[in-house]
Parts: structure tokens; sequence; C-alpha cells
């Protein structure tokens, strides 16, 4: 059962916030100036204020998020600790998303963290619908995506790719084992350039095909074009499930028990 971080902190802050309000409008007046408070009530109602303050952080300006597989490898790396946006595509209320007004949409070459959607039908390996997930934005509303040996055409123009040449992975044993696969640039749109990987000893090009994006959806594909989870095998990811934009990373640390595992030069990188 997936554990909604989002929900326990919510249901924590308002219980703390009901224990302040009683304490503040009900306890105080009965007990006096001189009295002494209730010790549970007076523990709650203290972590009031600081869990308002982390779920607001947390739900309105920048949640922190681990990144736990090679899917948008050379990007980003299994153990980068990421900074998400969320006020880039619209503040959302916690637990139900709900959009309380607009701030913008998702740009073609955005890396973007969502709810996954699920695929139809559903297959066992499948993930809870609902666990986060990130991709970067390859195809906007009503755009067609053609996908051929892991390259893109968008609406019929090819995409540019710049020289190729063999990645070296390092870290995480995922990480290392895409060694050999080959690393090139892609170019989505004038100034969004990035790295993928789209060739591999171990496997075969898969997913080709052309998608047409609906109204209301996006289509997303990670980095590593040959280990990568995404819109081509489960679809589209509707509007309502975008959590936010990937900007920056704050840590690398691939093995806790370990300090050489700590990659120092990430911190700060901001994520194109």
């Amino acid at each position: 059962m997936k554990l909604d971080f989002a929900l326990i902190l919510t249901a924590l802050t308002l219980l703390c916030g009901a224990f302040w309000l009683v304490d503040k409008l009900v306890l105080a007046k009965r007990r006096g100036p001189d009295g002494k408070p209730n010790e549970t009530v007076d523990f709650f109602a203290s972590l009031f204020p600081v869990l308002a303050i982390v779920l607001c952080l947390r739900s309105f300006v920048y949640e922190p998020f681990r990144i736990p597989s090679s899917s948008m490898m050379p990007t980003l790396l299994i153990g980068d600790f990421i900074l998400v946006n969320k006020f880039a595509y619209g503040v959302r209320l916690p637990v139900t998303n709900t959009v309380l007004f607009d701030t913008g949409a998702p740009e073609r070459g955005d890396v973007v963290v969502f709810r996954y959607p699920g695929r139809n039908p559903p297959v066992a390996s499948d993930p809870p619908v609902g666990t986060d997930y990130i991709k970067r934005v390859i195809g906007l509303p009503g755009d067609v995506i053609g996908v051929r040996q892991n390259r893109l055409t968008v609406n019929g123009a090819p995409i540019a790719y710049g020289e190729e040449a063999i990645y070296v992975g390092s870290g995480a044993t995922a990480a290392i084992e895409m060694t050999g696969a080959t690393r090139v640039s892609e170019a989505l749109a004038p100034g969004k350039e990035h790295a993928i990987l789209d060739k591999w000893p171990r496997q075969m090009a898969f997913g080709d095909g052309e998608y047409v994006v609906p109204e209301g959806h996006y289509f997303v594909l990670g980095d590593n074009r040959v280990a990568s989870d995404d819109g081509r095998f489960w679809g589209f990811v509707p509007a309502a499930n975008l959590a936010g934009r990937a900007d920056v990373i704050w840590l690398n640390c691939s093995n806790w028990a370990c300090m050489d595992s700590f990659d120092w030069r990430r911190m700060g990188e901001v994520i194109r």
C-alpha cells in the first residue's frame, strides 16, 4: 500500500491546528494568565506552526523528491535529490490536487513530476496509480509525435541531434550498467538542448510509433530511451496529474552508508 505523505502531513497539520485552537480559545481562558497548560494539548499545539509552514512550502512553493531509477539518465542520476517547483503549472490544493488558479503550462522540454496515470489494461508489474513519476515533456496537447529508433519527430518535423558519444556510467550499479550506451544531445526547442541515451548493446530500440496527444494531456519520455517506462507504453499524462517542474539538484547520494557516495559536484545544478 502506497503511503500518501501529503495526506498524512495535511491530517497532522489539521489535528495540531485543532489542538492549537482549543488551547487558545477555550483552555487559555479557563486556566487564566498564571495557569499551567495541559502538557498533551501544549505539545500538539506547539507543532502546529511548524507543520503549517512545512505544508505550505511543500504544497505551494517547492517540494523535494529523490530520483530512484535510471530512467532520466544522463540528466538525472540515481540518488539525485531535486526541488520541484509547485507553482509552475498552477497553485493546487494538497491531497486533492485541485487547481486554485493557473500560473502556466508545461513547455516542450520541461522535466516534470506527475502522478502515474496507469495503463489500460494494467499489468502485474505496474506501480500503484498515483505513484510519483518524473519524465520530460515531449508532446503538447494536439501534437503528433513520431518515435523511430528512439529518435523523434514533432508534427512531422525531425528533432535535431548532435554528435554521438559512448556513455560511461558511475555511482549506483544501475547507472554503471548503462556504460556502453550512446549519449547524444537532443534539441526539442530553441535553448532546450539536453542529453539522452538512445542505444545500448543489451537492448534494441522499442516503442516505435506515432502518438497523437489529446487535449488536456501531455506525452512524456525518459531521457534514458532504452530503460524508461513512459508514455510509449502507458499513454498520456492528464494535466490534472501534474505536480510541478523539476528545477534544481540540491544533493546527490547513491548510498547513505558510504561518504564516497556523495557527489558534491551536482549540488546546485539546474535541470535542463
